[in-house]
């Protein structure tokens, strides 16, 4: 069976804490479980921590082993767009090199040497990282389980659902489909307020749209469902949200997530989804978090594990 691993965020010392807590052990420079129990890395290995190179080793050593496998954070993919010139522009990069974009990648690219080979090669193994798996017995995304976008992305990845090489342009281009689907299924659903409302964000920018807590099920609100920072709460309408606008969810096997950067005591988010990002990057009480899953198809709260962060 399967231990599920969120964000890690470049803290490599809390990840081998962790699977040291699971019974793994290392063997010929490889994490591996005495009864063939494997991880499930859930992206995010970059941007932030301070052992974000040995952080990728690990995880990559363990899938290149089969010990392992993983899916794409929305941090891997801005690294590959960052790293990749835009073929319609040239000079110029997928993801623009902005003063913001900069901010957030700069630990990673001052670790690894911008344009060194190390930096190559890692860049060349997130190429290789799903979008999603769709296992027999569960689920894994990065952020959001949306089957229409789900759908989409699937013109655009292989048999193993990576992306293919001439669709990153399209993956990283506002507006395209692609784009639309990628900013879902790795960044989260947003919506539109309705009318003319809007919130400032931690930066005192002005927002029109919410990132959602996708996962809910019921008759909703804007305000139900906004994920917003605490004192912008009460910008949101307590407005019903049609019903259409939510991907659902089928509830058919378990489905992970990481993204959120979760607080408190680790819990599924409902019976079939569970969030295992919690915040190991942020402040103190932070936690790199994992579920061991064992075929369950309804999730538990005493199978969750975690350490916390030891900085």
């Amino acid at each position: 069976m399967y231990d599920l691993i969120g964000d890690v965020h470049g803290h490599a010392s809390e990840l081998k804490d962790l699977l040291i807590k699971m019974d793994y052990r290392q063997e010929n420079g490889t994490w591996v479980h005495p009864e063939g129990r494997k991880v499930i890395f859930l992206g995010d290995f970059v941007d932030r921590g301070p052992e974000q190179i040995e952080t990728v080793n690990i995880a990559r050593n363990m899938v290149e082993n089969g010990k392992a496998l993983a899916v794409m954070g929305n941090h891997e993919f801005n690294a590959v767009a960052w790293a990749t010139e835009d073929p319609k522009n040239p000079g110029d990069y997928l993801r623009p090199h902005i003063e913001k974009n900069l901010h957030q990648h700069q630990a990673f690219l001052d670790q690894v040497g911008e344009g060194s080979d190390l930096h190559q090669t890692m860049i060349e193994w997130f190429k290789t990282l799903p979008v999603y798996l769709e296992l027999p017995e569960l689920r894994v995304v990065h952020a959001c389980w949306h089957p229409e976008h789900l759908a989409t992305i699937d013109r655009y990845t292989d048999s193993e659902n990576c992306l293919l090489s001439e669709a990153w342009e399209q993956a990283s281009r506002e507006g395209a489909e692609a784009y639309e689907a990628i900013e879902t299924l790795l960044k989260g659903l947003e919506i539109p307020l309705p009318r003319d409302h809007c919130f400032l964000d931690k930066y005192n920018h002005k927002r029109t749209n919410i990132r959602t807590k996708w996962w809910q099920q019921g008759e909703l609100t804007y305000r139900d469902l906004a994920m917003v920072p605490g004192d912008a709460i009460d910008q949101i309408p307590h407005e019903p949200v049609a019903s259409h606008i939510l991907p659902g969810y089928d509830g058919k096997k378990p489905v992970f997530v990481g993204h959120y950067w979760m607080k408190g005591e680790p819990a599924p988010l409902n019976e079939h989804i569970a969030c295992l990002d919690y915040s190991v990057a942020g402040d103190a009480g932070g936690k790199l978090c994992a579920y061991r899953f064992t075929g369950e198809t309804t999730l538990r709260k005493q199978n969750f594990e975690w350490v916390a962060n030891s900085r």
